[in-house]
């Protein structure tokens, strides 16, 4: 079956705006218009990991296109949270391999984008296609972390990904920022004064 341009919406979404350490990292997704709907989508948070893993791999599957944006620690550092978010979304809108008719948009503001744009918020909760994007954001940024903790091990980016947990300031305190911290943030700039 061919689909119309006019039924193609992408949905975009972000995950680890709120981490000291790590990249910001969107996801664009484009949910076929019409067939079967993917059961069990919502907000990535209120999913277990091995759930949004399945769902991920299932995302992966159906989607008619789906891409990953990031933006590094320097460049959140460099361009403030928000606006590396908006980078991200730009990022992972040029990445997808079909150009969206309507980008959907997790919050109360849009990136500048080659198309038409809607701010949702709580979108991740309502529209399918932002809460396919919420979940493959937060399936590979915890990936990442994961392997984080390989390569800068004592943080506990396994286990908290980055989040300002008791956990994670403990070790942030004791070890100083790694090259992964944002250190623009003030919990990190904080301990990078304190270490002067």
């Amino acid at each position: 079956m061919t689909v119309s341009q006019e039924q193609l919406i992408a949905g975009f979404d972000e995950a680890g705006r709120g981490c000291l350490a790590g990249a910001v990292i969107a996801a664009a997704v484009i949910l076929p218009p019409e067939g079967l709907p993917i059961d069990g989508l919502t907000d990535s948070k209120k999913l277990s990991p091995k759930k949004r893993e399945y769902l991920a791999q299932v995302i992966e599957e159906r989607a008619i296109a789906w891409a990953i944006g990031r933006a590094e620690p320097a460049e959140i550092d460099q361009l403030n949270i928000l606006h590396a978010t908006m980078l991200a979304m730009r990022r992972a809108h040029a990445s997808l391999k079909i150009v969206p008719e309507l980008a959907l948009i997790d919050g109360n503001r849009c990136p500048d984008l080659p198309c038409p744009s809607r701010a949702i918020i709580g979108g991740d909760l309502t529209e399918p296609a932002i809460s396919a994007a919420s979940i493959l954001a937060k399936v590979f940024r915890d990936r990442e972390m994961t392997i984080a903790e390989e390569l800068f091990p004592g943080y506990g980016f396994a286990i908290h990904k980055g989040y300002p947990t008791t956990q994670h300031r403990s070790a942030l305190a004791a070890l100083g920022p790694s090259p992964l911290h944002r250190l623009s943030f003030a919990p990190v700039r904080q301990c990078l004064l304190t270490s002067e």
